[in-house]
């Protein structure tokens, strides 16, 4: 087992394109078998094959996380239309993808499912209220299932995304804060978050990024210590707020995925907070 302090390391699938031959070869590689688990493969022909492939693998799985087929990243304002459970056109089909994530989880034993709920907009009351009412479905859902939903962090500020889970105020409602996102969508400072959301985090994105100079356009993700998240600072005040989760390297950019993520890990490994 990989660890940073006393948090275990692990790797986002999906940053290695949920390909469970290259996981194994990281694993061979580092020792890594920590893994927060892309579920959307699962609900593909072959989805029983992945997911034996994942059990046989000795991994220990952290956390799961499912994306929508909807959903546009090319630009901030794609984003905000077709991010997560917002879109009205998309949410019956989301919400039993969502249901299955849920049933999937539980399953497995694992105890999180993170997911972008979509752009929190206070402004829009009627947004809003139907926003409220799909999470606190999907919550209930995941309460009975003993699963908690993590909201990730990243597409509204701090401040509004503890406003948010303070209304709700779910026991099966918790935050996988990725500081990256923080910068890559330019809603805040990652240390200020994870004051701010302390309460609520259970998982972590070992992410980098470099600020935007352009409003309205994505930032720029880089290796893991190598961006403005700050990495040892990051980690602080992870230690300082009592954070007891684990840590998952998400790398979503770059031409040499596999060199980035094991450079992660040596510069999780060194630190001594």
């Amino acid at each position: 087992m990989i660890k940073c302090n006393d948090w275990p390391v692990g790797v986002c699938t999906w940053s290695l394109g949920n390909d469970m031959g290259k996981i194994a070869d990281l694993k061979n590689k580092t020792g890594l078998n920590h893994l927060n688990l892309g579920i959307s493969p699962a609900f593909e022909d072959n989805g029983e094959d992945y997911l034996a492939k994942v059990n046989d693998g000795g991994y220990e799985i952290t956390a799961t996380m499912i994306d929508y087929p909807q959903e546009d990243y090319s630009t901030l304002e794609a984003i905000r239309r077709t991010g997560g459970i917002v879109p009205n056109d998309c949410w019956e089909a989301n919400k039993q993808r969502a249901l299955e994530a849920i049933r999937l989880t539980s399953s497995l034993g694992v105890p999180y499912l993170a997911m972008h709920i979509g752009f929190i907009d206070h402004t829009n009351k009627a947004q809003y209220k139907t926003l409220v009412e799909r999470v606190e479905l999907l919550a209930n859902a995941a309460d009975d299932k003993q699963v908690c939903l993590l909201m990730e962090t990243g597409q509204e500020t701090a401040e509004d995304l503890r406003r948010f889970l303070e209304e709700l105020a779910h026991p099966a409602l918790g935050v996988n804060c990725d500081p990256a996102n923080m910068i890559l969508y330019d809603k805040g400072e990652p240390l200020e978050a994870v004051k701010t959301l302390a309460p609520w985090i259970r998982h972590i994105h070992i992410k980098d990024a470099l600020r935007t100079q352009t409003p309205g356009t994505w930032g720029t993700e880089v290796v893991w210590g190598t961006g403005q998240v700050g990495g040892e600072s990051f980690l602080n005040a992870l230690s300082q707020a009592g954070f007891e989760g684990a840590l998952a390297i998400e790398r979503e950019a770059g031409d040499d995925r596999m060199g980035d993520i094991v450079k992660a890990i040596e510069t999780l490994k060194q630190f001594n907070g």
